[in-house]
């Protein structure tokens, strides 16, 4: 039986200090090279994933930006891409602005650089920290107080937000109605305080950019880790699916098994466990 083990990354298999563990990578690293097919399924960019996974060695695509893209590690390329739309960017915006919202705008390159474009340069506690941590990177480049241009609307593949419960929540809910958009938001892993939210194209989630892989790699069988909100539809659809023992209850109540913490090298202590059990 061909199985999929696929992990979101913050708060599920990377440790609170947003790394993987030398042994977490070790136990990957050798279970990819004898052949076991693991993989992430992140809102992360590959412009943060490349660097995070550097010491950990994987063979099967992954499912990145919460499914809007798969990304191949040995090409550096993206498949199935899905943008956001031309005809939904000013609406996005607009509705966005009432709440005080200022997103992030992610526009995707030919060569798969993604060029942020953050209409102020004024930024919160949460932006600042984001900007900091991304800052340097090679596959992302920052415009702080350049909004989005008429002439990337059709290239925009995601717009990424932070704030307070009350500005993020309230904006997510006023959008959903008006737009066919996926629109997601949940809280900080890191700042208990920041909410997130994300929206994307039509369709887009992490359960369909984990099915489309599933189709693509074959699987008869996929294993799913998670910990937030966003991971729910993921673990839903998965033929196992595995809360991490700091997950939010709401994610924990859709598992049909927890474990132990993001800290205790629980995924890969897992999945080395299931494939030798699946293995004979």
């Amino acid at each position: 039986m061909k199985t999929l083990y696929i992990t979101d990354l913050d708060g599920t298999f990377l440790n609170d200090d947003a790394r993987v563990s030398p042994r977490s990578a070790e136990i990957i690293s050798q279970l990819s090279h004898d052949g076991v097919l693991i993989s992430v399924a992140t809102a992360r960019t590959p412009a943060t994933i490349e660097p995070i996974l550097h010491d950990t060695y994987t063979t099967a695509d992954m499912v990145v930006m919460t499914g809007a893209a798969i990304w191949n590690r040995p090409s550096h390329s993206y498949a199935h891409l899905q943008l956001v739309g031309e005809r939904n960017v000013a609406p996005v915006l607009d509705t966005l602005s009432r709440f005080g919202v200022v997103p992030f705008c992610y526009v995707m390159r030919p060569t798969g650089h993604i060029d942020v474009y953050h209409a102020t340069e004024q930024l919160n506690a949460g932006e600042r920290v984001f900007v900091e941590l991304r800052r340097n990177l090679s596959l992302k480049t920052f415009h702080l107080g350049e909004p989005l241009a008429a002439a990337n609307h059709a290239s925009t593949a995601l717009f990424f937000a932070l704030g307070s419960r009350e500005a993020i929540v309230g904006a997510a809910e006023a959008l959903r109605p008006h737009t066919d958009c996926y629109v997601s938001y949940y809280k900080d892993t890191y700042m208990p305080d920041l909410w997130l939210l994300e929206i994307f194209g039509r369709g887009v989630s992490k359960a369909a950019g984990v099915e489309r892989l599933r189709r693509h790699i074959g699987a008869d069988r996929v294993v799913a880790f998670g910990d937030n909100l966003n991971d729910i539809p993921m673990l839903k659809a998965a033929d196992v699916a595995v809360a991490v023992g700091n997950a939010l209850e709401e994610t924990k109540a859709v598992a049909d098994v927890i474990i132990g913490t993001n800290n205790e090298d629980a995924v890969a202590n897992f999945i080395a466990a299931d494939s030798r059990k699946f293995a004979g």
